[in-house]
């Protein structure tokens, strides 16, 4: 039972807090007055650590569930 618990309440934990990391992107571009541009640049350069997890995630569950072999 807990083994089950843990292997859906994981992704959607790391999930909101991956959405929890983007509002505070946000409100860092929002509250420096960043513009457009800045704003763009705050995501791509901080959300760049997020999406190398989430695409590690998607690249073990590939080789795992052998997808594509």
């Amino acid at each position: 039972m807990r083994h089950a618990f843990e292997t859906w309440i994981t992704p959607i934990m790391i999930g909101g807090l991956i959405l929890f990391m983007c509002f505070i992107i946000w409100d860092l571009a929002k509250k420096s007055q960043a513009g457009r541009f800045g704003t763009l640049m705050l995501f791509v350069v901080l959300g760049a650590g997020m999406l190398g997890y989430v695409l590690k995630v998607v690249i073990t569950w590939t080789l795992e569930s052998g997808v594509g072999v």
